[in-house]
C-alpha cells in the first residue's frame, strides 16, 4: 500500500504529465467503418481508432492528444469535449434484451445509443423516430438519446418525405404565429395597399406556368415599338402583405425557398400568401412589382424602370398551350383566346427569340439535359416517370425573367448594398487540371485563362463541338464552383454575365423577397433590416440543405421504384459521374441514376483525375463522360439509397467513347 507521500508525488506525477501533454483542436470526421479522423485546425488529420470514435460524434469539436498505435502508426487520444453542433438526429427504434436502442441514420454513427424508460415516446420496434442526444458518450462511449417524436414505420404512405424532413431539421408546420398572421389576411387587406400604385388593370398580362401550379410569381406582356419591344415583367408582391420581422417574414428567411418535394411541396410562404393573395391568378386584382425594360431588336437590353402596380392576369395559360400556339397548332384551346392575348404570345416570342439570340452570342446559355417527372400513386410513391420536355414555351419564359433579373442586377450594382448570385467558374483547385486537360486534348485554347470570365466563356462556347478523344466542355463542367450569394457585384461566369441576381420568385425564394425589399428601399424609401454577413451565410446554408433534402427523398423514391425494373431487363444509358471506385449512369428511359462499382468489371482501373476517366491498368479500355453504356439492375443498397447497375454487353464497352 503506498504512504501518504507516495500518493501525493504520485498525484504531482500525473498532474505534470497532464499539464506536459501536448494537445491539438480540431474536428471530428467520420468514415463509412467504425474509425474516424479529427482534421486538426493546423490542417492535418489525426487517426482516431473505433474505441475512440466511440467517444464523439460527428462534427464535435474536440482536443486530442497524440500516441503511438499499431505498426507504428500516430493515433488520436480524445482528450477534452469543446462543443458538439449534432444534437437531433434520426434512426430504427430497436430492442435487443432489455436494452432499448436507436440505430441513427446519421451518416458516421456507426453504433447504437442506449434509449433510457423514461424517454421511448411509446416507439415500437422498426419505428423511424427522431431523436435528441442526451448523454454525449465522451466519458466512456455509452452516450444516451431521447425519442422526441416517432415518425412513421416503412411502408407508411408518405413515410419518406416525413423522414427527410426530420433528417434535416426541417419543420413541415409553419409556427402558430406565422399560421395565425396568414390566416388574418383576406382579400380585404389587398383594398388598402392598392392606393398610390399604377393601375394596369386593363393591359392584357398572362401567366404561362404548368397546368398544377398554384403559386404564379410572374405575368409577362410586350408592346413592339420602333426600336424593338418593351418588355413588361409584372412578378407577384408578398413584401406588401408581409412586414419586415414578422413572423412570416422570419420564418420565409429561415427556410429560404420552397422545396419542391415530389407530389408535395414545402412552401417558403403560407399558402394563404403564396397560393391565394400573392398568387397572379387571372382575372383578379393582385399587386405586383413590375419591371418595364426595353429589348432592342438584336436582344441587347436597353432602358429599363420598376413600378409598384395592380394588374389583372387575362389568362392562366399552360406550357404546353402556348407551344401549340407558336407552332401554329390550332385547336379548340388556342381558338378561345383572346386576340390580344395571342397577339401578345407573338409579340413575347418574337421579343425572347432576340434575348436569346443575344444571349447565344455575348453570353452563355445553359446546357438543356433530360428532365424527367414523378408521377406519384396515392401512397406517395413513384407509380411512373415521365420525360419532361422544355419546349418553346419554355423558353421564352425563361428569356423574359433573365432579362428582368439582369436589370434588378445593374440597378443593385449602383447602390451602396446588394444581393447578387455569382460564380466564380472553375473550382481554383481544379484549374491545374482544366490548363493539362486543354494541352493534352484542346491544344489551340492551351493559353486560355480559364479563371477569367472572358477565358471562361470562350472556353465553353469553343468546346461546345469540339472533336476530341474526350468530353472536353463536359469534364470542365463537372468541375464548376458553387453559385454563392454576395452583397457586391460580381461576374456569373455559368451564365456569362458581368452580375447577375434574381427578383422574379419572391414567393418561393427569400433572395428575390429581399431584391424586393431593396429595390422598394431605394425607389420608395421603404424601411429596410439589411442582412448582415451572418444572415447571408445562413440563407446560403439553407438554401444548400434544402437541396440536399430535395436530392434525398428523390434518391429514396427513385431506389423503392428501381425495384419495379424487369429482372434480367437491359437498359441503355449515359455515364454522368466517375469516381475512383466506379461510374453513375443516367438511364435513357427514366433518368434513374445508379452505380457501377469497378469491382464488377474486370480488370483493373485507375483514376485520372485529368480527364476524370476510368483507365484499365492492362489495355485501352477505359470508361467516361458521356460515353454510352447498357447496365442491368444489380440491386439496391439500402443503406445508402442507392441503385446499383452492373454493366452488360461487355464486348461493346472495350475501346469506344
Amino acid at each position: 500500500m503506498l504512504n501518504a507521500d507516495a500518493l501525493n508525488q504520485l498525484r504531482q506525477l500525473k498532474t505534470d504529465i497532464k499539464e506536459n501533454k501536448v494537445v491539438y483542436p480540431g474536428t471530428v470526421k467520420a468514415t463509412n467503418g467504425r474509425f474516424g479522423f479529427v482534421a486538426l485546425d493546423e490542417g492535418r488529420d489525426v487517426f482516431l481508432p473505433p474505441e475512440e470514435m466511440q467517444k464523439v460524434l460527428p462534427g464535435d469539436r474536440v482536443t486530442v492528444s497524440e500516441v503511438a498505435g499499431e505498426k507504428g502508426r500516430t493515433q488520436g487520444l480524445v482528450e477534452t469535449l469543446e462543443t458538439s453542433s449534432l444534437t437531433t438526429f434520426v434512426g430504427r427504434y430497436l430492442v435487443k434484451g432489455k436494452g432499448h436502442f436507436v440505430a441513427p441514420e446519421t451518416p458516421g454513427i456507426g453504433r447504437w445509443i442506449f434509449i433510457p424508460p423514461k424517454e421511448r415516446q411509446n416507439a415500437k420496434p422498426d419505428d423511424f423516430i427522431y431523436c435528441r442526444i442526451l448523454r454525449h458518450p465522451i466519458k466512456d462511449g455509452k452516450g444516451q438519446a431521447q425519442v422526441l417524436r416517432v415518425i412513421g414505420k416503412a411502408g407508411d404512405p408518405g413515410i419518406e418525405r416525413n423522414f427527410t424532413l426530420a433528417s434535416f431539421d426541417m419543420d413541415d408546420e409553419f409556427p402558430e404565429a406565422v399560421r395565425q398572421q396568414a390566416d388574418a389576411l383576406s382579400e380585404e387587406s389587398i383594398t388598402p395597399l392598392l392606393s398610390g400604385r399604377e393601375d394596369r388593370t386593363d393591359r392584357p398580362y398572362v401567366t404561362i406556368d404548368s397546368p398544377g401550379t398554384q403559386d404564379m410569381d410572374d405575368a409577362l406582356l410586350v408592346e413592339p415599338n420602333a426600336t424593338g419591344w418593351r418588355l413588361s415583367v409584372a412578378i407577384a408582391d408578398p413584401t406588401a402583405l408581409v412586414p419586415q420581422g414578422s413572423p412570416a417574414d422570419e420564418e420565409a428567411r429561415k427556410r429560404a425557398t420552397a422545396i419542391y418535394f415530389p407530389g408535395e411541396p414545402r412552401p417558403m410562404l403560407p399558402e394563404a400568401i403564396s397560393t391565394r393573395l400573392c398568387s397572379l391568378m387571372p382575372e383578379v386584382d393582385r399587386l405586383a412589382l413590375v419591371c418595364d425594360l426595353q429589348v432592342n431588336n438584336d436582344g441587347s437590353l436597353g432602358e429599363f424602370s420598376f413600378h409598384q402596380a395592380v394588374i389583372r392576369s387575362r389568362g392562366k395559360l399552360s406550357y404546353e398551350l402556348v407551344n401549340q400556339l407558336l407552332e401554329d397548332q390550332h385547336n379548340e384551346d388556342t381558338d378561345a383566346l383572346s386576340p390580344e392575348v395571342t397577339n401578345n404570345l407573338d409579340q413575347l416570342h418574337q421579343a425572347a427569340t432576340a434575348l436569346r439570340k443575344w444571349r447565344s452570342e455575348h453570353a452563355l446559355l445553359n446546357t438543356e439535359r433530360p428532365e424527367f417527372r414523378l408521377r406519384l400513386d396515392e401512397n406517395r410513391r413513384i407509380r411512373t416517370i415521365e420525360p419532361a420536355t422544355q419546349n418553346e414555351a419554355h423558353r421564352v419564359v425563361e428569356e423574359c425573367m433573365v432579362a428582368a433579373n439582369r436589370c434588378a442586377a445593374q440597378f443593385l450594382s449602383n447602390l451602396d448594398h446588394g444581393l447578387f448570385i455569382t460564380h466564380p467558374g472553375i473550382r481554383d483547385d481544379r484549374s491545374d487540371n482544366i490548363r493539362t486537360l486543354l494541352e493534352r486534348y484542346a491544344p489551340d485554347l492551351a493559353t486560355v485563362d480559364p479563371s477569367s470570365p472572358e477565358g471562361f466563356r470562350e472556353l465553353m462556347v469553343r468546346t461546345t463541338d469540339l472533336e476530341a478523344e474526350v468530353p472536353v466542355k463536359t469534364i470542365i463542367a463537372r468541375q464548376l464552383a458553387r453559385a454563392e450569394m454576395a452583397f457586391d457585384a460580381a461576374p456569373h461566369q455559368g451564365m456569362g454575365l458581368a452580375a447577375y441576381t434574381t427578383f422574379t420568385s419572391p414567393l418561393r425564394r427569400y433572395v428575390d423577397f429581399y431584391v424586393h425589399r431593396l429595390i422598394k428601399a431605394s425607389l420608395w424609401q421603404e424601411s429596410l433590416d439589411q442582412l448582415a454577413r451572418e444572415g447571408l451565410e445562413s440563407l446560403q446554408a439553407a438554401q444548400i440543405l434544402a437541396r440536399q433534402a430535395s436530392n434525398s427523398l428523390e434518391n429514396w423514391l427513385k431506389s423503392d421504384y428501381a425495384r419495379q425494373l424487369e429482372e434480367g431487363a437491359t437498359f441503355t444509358g449515359v455515364i454522368t459521374r466517375t469516381v475512383p471506385a466506379g461510374f453513375f449512369v443516367r438511364l435513357d428511359e427514366n433518368g434513374l441514376e445508379g452505380f457501377v462499382s469497378c469491382k464488377t468489371v474486370s480488370g483493373k482501373f485507375s483514376f485520372d483525375p485529368v480527364t476524370l476517366r476510368l483507365e484499365a491498368t492492362k489495355g485501352a479500355r477505359f470508361f467516361q463522360l458521356d460515353q454510352a453504356v447498357t447496365v442491368k439492375l444489380a440491386g439496391i443498397d439500402d443503406e445508402r439509397r442507392q441503385i446499383n447497375f452492373e454493366l452488360v454487353a461487355d464486348a461493346t464497352q472495350s475501346t469506344a467513347s
